[in-house]
C-alpha cells in the first residue's frame, strides 16, 4: 500500500527513567487516529520488535500496529530482567497509555510470543483496556511456569560457584551477555498463569499456535490453554499445532503469519468456532 507509513516512537517510561522504542505501522497516516483500532505485537525473552515473524506480520496485517522492545532489550533503555514478568506488564501498560493519550488508539488485538504471551494474557485479565480487546494470538506461550526449572539444571553448577549463570546470546545481530540468577527463575516459576481460567474475558477470541518440536515450552501447555479458554462464549479458542516447528518457528515464520491472517479473516467474517483451527480442511499431509 503506497500510503503506508512506518514511524519509530520513543515512549517515556512511567516507572523508570528510560524510553521504550517501537515501530508504529499506519495504513492511512494522513487520517485521524482517534478511536482507531490497533494491533500490539509483543516479543519474547531475548527477542526484539523485529524478531522472528513480528515485522513480517506487521507489514502484512490489515490494521495499524505497534511493536516495541521491552525494557532493556535492543533499542529500549532501562534494566533488562529475566525474572519478574510484572516489569514487562508495566512496559505494556506504559505503551498502551501512550498510544491512547497521544494518538487516541484503542487496542483491538494482541499478538504475542513466548514470554510476551504470558505478559499479554495477564494484562488482558487485569486491566480495563485489556478487557475490551477483541482478540489475542498466543504463540509458544508457557502455562506450567514451574517447568522453567527444567532448564535450571544447566545453571546450578554456575550458581553454586559464582551466584549466577552467564551466557552470550545474539539479539538483533548483536552479542549480548546475559546473567541468570536463582531469583530470576524463582520469580518466573511463581507467576500465576492460571489467572486465565477465572479472569480471561468471555468475549475475546484466542488463537494458540505452538510447535510440536518446541523444546523450550512443551506443546502440552497449548493443550492446557485450549482447555482453559475453550469453554467460553461468545469468545472462541482455536488451536493450531505446527509439526516439527521449534519454539521460535525457525524457517516457518511465513507459515505462522499466513495462519494468523487467515484466522483474522475468519474472525472478522464471523466464521470462528472453538476447536482445532481449520477443522474440515484437508490440507497437505
Amino acid at each position: 500500500m503506497a500510503s503506508r507509513k512506518s514511524t519509530k516512537l520513543y515512549i517515556p517510561h512511567s516507572q523508570e527513567d528510560c524510553e521504550l522504542v517501537g515501530i508504529l505501522e499506519q495504513l492511512a497516516p494522513k487520517e485521524s487516529t482517534r478511536s482507531r483500532k490497533i494491533a500490539l505485537i509483543l516479543h519474547g525473552a531475548m527477542g526484539h520488535k523485529d524478531y522472528l515473524f513480528q515485522k513480517r506480520l506487521a507489514l502484512r496485517f490489515p490494521m495499524d500496529s505497534f511493536r516495541f522492545d521491552f525494557r532493556g532489550y535492543n533499542e529500549s533503555g532501562g534494566q533488562r530482567t529475566q525474572g519478574d514478568p510484572m516489569k514487562a506488564v508495566e512496559d505494556l501498560v506504559t505503551v498502551v497509555s501512550y498510544l491512547r493519550n497521544t494518538y487516541g488508539y484503542e487496542i483491538d488485538v494482541v499478538v504475542a510470543h513466548s514470554r510476551g504471551s504470558v505478559v499479554g494474557m495477564h494484562w488482558i485479565c487485569t486491566s480495563e483496556e485489556g478487557q475490551r480487546v477483541r482478540a489475542m494470538v498466543n504463540l509458544s506461550g508457557r502455562y506450567r511456569m514451574h517447568r522453567v526449572y527444567d532448564d535450571a539444571k544447566t545453571y546450578k553448577e554456575h550458581w553454586n560457584a559464582k551466584g549466577y549463570y552467564e551466557r552470550t546470546v545474539t539479539v538483533a545481530r548483536q552479542a549480548v551477555v546475559e546473567r541468570i540468577y536463582p531469583h530470576d527463575i524463582e520469580e518466573i516459576s511463581k507467576w500465576n498463569a492460571a489467572v486465565v481460567w477465572d479472569k480471561f474475558p468471555d468475549q475475546i477470541h484466542v488463537l494458540t499456535i505452538h510447535g510440536l518440536g518446541d523444546k523450550a515450552v512443551p506443546a502440552y501447555d497449548a493443550i492446557i490453554y485450549s482447555r482453559a479458554l475453550g469453554a467460553r462464549t461468545p469468545g472462541t479458542h482455536n488451536l493450531h499445532l505446527i509439526e516439527e516447528a521449534d519454539h521460535n518457528f525457525t524457517n516457518r515464520q511465513d507459515e505462522v503469519v499466513d495462519c494468523i491472517l487467515e484466522w483474522w479473516d475468519a474472525l472478522n467474517q464471523g466464521r470462528l468456532k472453538t476447536g482445532i483451527f481449520m477443522t474440515g480442511v484437508r490440507g497437505k499431509l
